[in-house]
């Protein structure tokens, strides 16, 4: 009860700061379980994401977020575990004790959908995306019942930059873009490089760019 009246608030207020407008530009908003894939450059991504969606595909949606960052103390903990619902896993690969990927199946197995930044953390750089590492290959190999979905979060970074605590109201849009589908016989680096790229071609400067040659 706690976390779906917090998941309502968030939203309501994303929506009053952002005013935020989805715009479903490669498929239809649908309650059907999905893992939606974004870029990464604010905090504030996955509840701007969140708050785009449906209410009923909101409830059943949790975005995978960095343990060593919500843990590293009690309230940022508290946060993400109880008020946010999201899938805390860990990112070392050498001194972490659980594996991300099983803990984002178990998630699946559960009937929830998923939002996830493959670029791994915040894009803090001026290249548009990250290079994506492997997660989202791994999930698509394992689940391809489940429907990838491409997402461009517009201007966010700027609502609530790199240590900022109140955010800036500023208009925003998540633009979704066509489900990506793993072929047959497709190798790691080939779906990455095609999913990258499905996501770059929904950033409206990558298009202006391309339309001005």
């Amino acid at each position: 009860m706690l976390r779906r009246v917090a998941a309502m608030v968030l939203a309501g207020v994303a929506r009053a700061i952002t005013g935020v407008r989805p715009i479903w530009q490669g498929c239809a908003p649908s309650n059907r379980q999905r893992i939606y894939f974004a870029n990464h450059a604010s905090h504030g991504d996955f509840i701007l994401l969140s708050s785009s969606l449906p209410p009923e595909a909101r409830e059943r949606t949790r975005a995978v977020a960095g343990a060593d960052y919500w843990r590293k103390n009690k309230i940022r903990h508290v946060l993400a575990r109880d008020l946010l619902n999201t899938v805390l896993v860990e990112r070392n690969w050498v001194e972490r004790t659980e594996d991300p990927m099983v803990i984002m199946l178990d998630v699946l197995k559960e009937g929830q959908s998923l939002i996830i930044f493959p670029e791994g953390t915040r894009n803090m750089t001026e290249e548009p995306l990250l290079r994506f590492r492997s997660g989202l290959y791994n999930l698509a190999f394992a689940r391809p019942d489940v429907e990838l979905v491409p997402c461009w979060i517009e201007n966010m970074s700027r609502v609530l930059p790199k240590g900022a605590f109140l955010p800036v109201p500023l208009l925003c849009r998540v633009i979704f873009g066509t489900p990506v589908v793993l072929e047959p016989g497709e190798d790691r680096h080939a779906f990455l490089h095609r999913s990258r790229q499905a996501l770059l071609d929904l950033n409206p400067e990558h298009q202006r760019a391309l339309n001005h040659g």
